[in-house]
This record gives structure tokens, C-alpha cells and sequence, in this order.
């Protein structure tokens, strides 16, 4: 049987990722209760990155742990895969010796074709193109505080990167509407907007956006891989900073998101970030109890 990979939002449907939130949860629950809960014991899973990570790496390995497994770290320099190995093999082989494979790295096409050549789950822990773990966390995150997002209005300011393109795929999952405000020339992949043009909208005005938004969701200007343009995307991105003000716009109890790290005074105010009701610090540690519950639902 083959198996079942995790490389957007999209290999989910609408009710299994409403399932993975409530499991999340739930996982967390336990953990915060010291209730042991193994069902991966003796089960292992090769972490490949090839992109610098914190929250990633510690949850994955932690959560492994959690559950009765174990995680191996394994950098470019640390495989074949730096010396040229194709993805291919790696994959083959990593999938002959593990229960499971992570990858970060930079082209999505990389992980399509390690997930074709593999036969054992592959989980896509962030490419340049999606970041379908953190909406995990996001929306968990969201779910704890106000209960479903169906129905609801979100806002993403700043860069149509990676994270934009997966909330664009966890609105058209869990129903709700997303209003993209990104300069123009920074607007998520064309073809996602245009699949989900029902609830997509693309504005210029951060302002405009964040009227009536129940969440609002940021991420740095320049990603991993973009520091030679950070000189000209602090330019463009002039005016898209979430500060208090662009906050009361939204809904009086609309959340903030960031998937982290933050630059504060860039992309966000540090007295948004840093609020005592902040929920960003949830959702950084909602990362480890999502991951367990899609590691649960992937391998067991």
C-alpha cells in the first residue's frame, strides 16, 4: 500500500485536518497532564534539513520523543545529499532504514520527488513554495481561543510567501475567507488565487484588508534565501507593519499570528508581539502538539 505523505494541506481533507486539530489538542492535554503516550515507540524518523531551523527541529524531535520514538538530525553536510547523491536514492534508502521522513529544504520540487521515490511517509516541514505544519499549529492555535474558523475573515499582511500560499489551502479546508494585503509583485502563487478566487482577495492597503478580520497573520519580509533583496523589500513593505492600530481595525477580539522569528519594527510592533494576551507564544509551542497528531495520523 502506498504511503501517505504530508507535502500541503491539500493531502488532507476538510474533516481529517478538523481531526488533527482536535487530536492536537488533545495530545496537548495529555502532555500537560503527564499521561504517557507511546504509540511510536521503536519507531524512527530521518529529519532532512536544508534550511536552518529552531521551532522546527525541536519540535519534531521532541515530539518523536513524546511518543515513544526517536529522531534523527541529518544536515546536507551530514548525508550524501551535499556530495551530489540524488534525491532519489537518498530517499529509497533513508525509507529501507526509518518509519519516516521530514524534509526542509528550498524547492517543493525537491520533496515531490523524495516523497515518489519513498515508501515510508515524507512530511514537508517548510519549501519555498508551502509551510502546511505551521497552519497546523496556527489553526490549532485558533481553535483553542475562538473556537471554529469557519465562516470567519482572516487577514494576511506582507509578503504572498510560503506561509500565504498554505493559508490560501487552509481557507478553502476550513471555510473561511483570507484577504491578502501585499504590494504589488508579492502576491501568492497565481494559480492558488485562482482556484480559490471564491475566497481569496488580493488589496493594497493593510488597512483595507484587517477591517472585520478575526485573525490577523504576519511573517518576516525577507525568508530564508532572500537576504541579498532585504535592502528593497524594507522599501516595498514600508506601511505593511501590524501595529496597534492597524490591529483595532479588526474585530475587538481578533487574534495575531506569527509563525516566527519576528523582526519587531518590521513586519510587527513589538508591543503586538509581545502583548500580555499575545497567543503567538501558544502557537509556537502549538507546533509540537500538531506535529504529534499528524506523526500520529501518518504512522499509526
Amino acid at each position: 500500500m502506498s504511503p501517505r505523505h504530508f507535502l500541503t494541506l491539500n493531502d488532507l481533507s476538510s474533516s481529517e485536518f478538523r481531526d488533527i486539530i482536535q487530536r492536537a489538542c488533545e495530545l496537548k492535554e495529555m502532555q500537560a497532564d503527564g499521561i504517557l503516550h507511546e504509540p511510536l515507540k521503536n519507531r524512527i524518523m530521518a529529519m532532512v534539513f536544508e534550511k536552518a531551523s529552531t521551532r522546527t527541529r525541536v519540535s519534531f524531535e521532541a515530539g518523536m520523543a513524546q511518543l515513544g520514538g526517536h529522531a534523527l538530525f541529518l544536515s546536507p553536510q551530514d548525508t550524501q545529499l551535499g556530495r551530489g547523491e540524488p534525491i532519489e536514492d537518498t530517499a529509497r534508502v533513508l525509507a529501507r532504514m526509518t518509519d519516516a521522513i521530514m524534509v526542509r529544504t528550498f524547492a517543493h520540487e525537491k520533496i515531490e520527488r523524495m516523497a515518489d521515490a519513498s515508501t515510508v511517509p515524507v512530511i514537508n516541514a517548510l519549501t519555498d513554495d508551502y509551510h502546511p505544519c505551521q497552519l497546523l499549529a496556527d489553526m490549532q492555535t485558533y481553535f483553542e481561543h475562538r473556537g471554529d474558523i469557519q465562516g470567519q475573515s482572516v487577514c494576511w499582511v506582507g509578503d504572498g510567501n510560503n506561509m500565504c500560499n498554505s493559508f490560501i489551502n487552509a481557507a478553502a479546508l476550513l471555510d473561511f475567507e483570507l484577504i491578502v494585503a501585499c504590494p504589488e509583485g508579492y502576491e501568492p502563487m497565481a494559480e492558488l488565487v485562482k482556484t480559490n478566487k471564491d475566497r481569496v482577495k488580493i488589496v493594497r492597503r493593510p488597512e483595507e484588508g484587517v477591517v472585520g478580520a478575526a485573525l490577523v497573520a504576519t511573517d518576516v519580509w525577507a525568508s530564508m534565501g532572500q537576504e541579498d533583496e532585504r535592502v528593497r523589500r524594507e522599501k516595498d513593505f514600508t506601511g505593511f507593519e501590524v501595529t496597534l492600530e492597524l490591529m483595532a481595525l479588526a474585530k475587538d477580539d481578533a487574534l495575531f499570528l506569527h509563525c516566527l522569528p519576528a523582526h519587531r519594527g518590521e513586519e510587527v510592533s513589538a508591543n503586538v508581539i509581545d502583548a500580555p494576551d499575545s497567543v503567538v507564544w501558544d502557537e509556537a509551542e502549538n507546533r509540537l502538539h500538531a506535529q504529534k497528531a499528524l506523526m500520529e495520523f501518518l504512522m499509526c
